[in-house]
């Protein structure tokens, strides 16, 4: 089934298709441009998105999961939709770091799945992730979530074209104070990474990442992308003063070009 995108309202769902199929107690993937949510029995139980550092990224570049531990537990358990309950069966994890990580990843992707921009939404009855159980969580819940996060980026900085742009950080001012966690940000900042490429790197969600970047450009550590100034628009001369014999157009010259100037 395919849904066309609405326009965001803050009273409206964030996802008409999601509230639905939550109701339903639907099993299955919703997917939309962004990323994919999957249910089961109507609750979210994992999420997905280009846009985000995965389960994977999470765990073993910014958690303590060797990277070998994670592949065999894809390669032996993948199969059977079992990985989670492997890494923890086979004393690669602990149960609640594993929690904590799946939590984050599903309200990370979510985010971003979830946005405005994110396209029509379809629905794959049955459809289920290699990943297997962990916890799941109520729609309504992730969608409070998507909501809120939207609210805080605009409440920190409200300048979105830093979400997408490449990462430029400016010198602190004397005596400005710079946290260990925006350094380790800032020290990878090279002016080409944006703040997806930036999660990936730090093994971070996305959207703390977004967060981050938002309060230090908020902060005068990062460099303020803006919108380029639209090209000025040029006004014909009136034919009649453009002929030689007229003597003040020299004047009437200058004084268009001052009430354009001037706009």
């Amino acid at each position: 089934m395919t849904v066309p995108a609405t326009a965001p309202n803050a009273f409206a769902a964030v996802s008409p298709l999601l509230t639905r199929l939550a109701a339903e107690r639907a099993t299955g993937a919703l997917l939309r441009d962004r990323g994919t949510l999957f249910l089961e029995d109507g609750r979210i139980v994992h999420a997905e998105s280009p846009a985000t550092p995965g389960l994977d990224v999470l765990l073993t570049t910014g958690g303590g999961l060797a990277p070998e531990r994670w592949r065999e537990a894809v390669d032996r358990a993948g199969a059977r939709r079992q990985v989670a309950r492997f890494l923890v069966d086979s004393g690669g994890l602990a149960d609640g770091e594993l929690e904590i990580c799946h939590l984050a990843a599903i309200f990370d992707a979510a985010f971003f799945a979830l946005s405005p921009g994110s396209g029509p939404s379809r629905f794959r009855r049955g459809a289920t992730h290699w990943i297997g159980s962990v916890r799941s969580v109520p729609a309504a819940a992730v969608e409070r979530e998507t909501r809120r996060r939207r609210e805080l980026l605009d409440a920190v900085w409200p300048y979105p074209l830093l979400d997408t742009a490449p990462v430029v950080p400016r010198a602190a001012a004397p005596g400005q104070t710079v946290t260990a966690r925006q350094r380790m940000l800032l020290d990878r900042a090279d002016g080409v990474r944006t703040p997806a490429d930036l999660a990936w790197v730090l093994g971070r969600p996305a959207f703390h990442t977004l967060l981050d970047v938002r309060r230090l450009a908020a902060a005068g550590l990062v460099e303020t992308p803006h919108s380029p100034a639209p090209p000025p628009v040029e006004v014909p001369l009136p034919d009649w003063m453009t002929q030689a014999q007229s003597p003040d157009v020299a004047l009437l010259r200058r004084l268009r070009d001052a009430l354009e100037a001037s706009l």
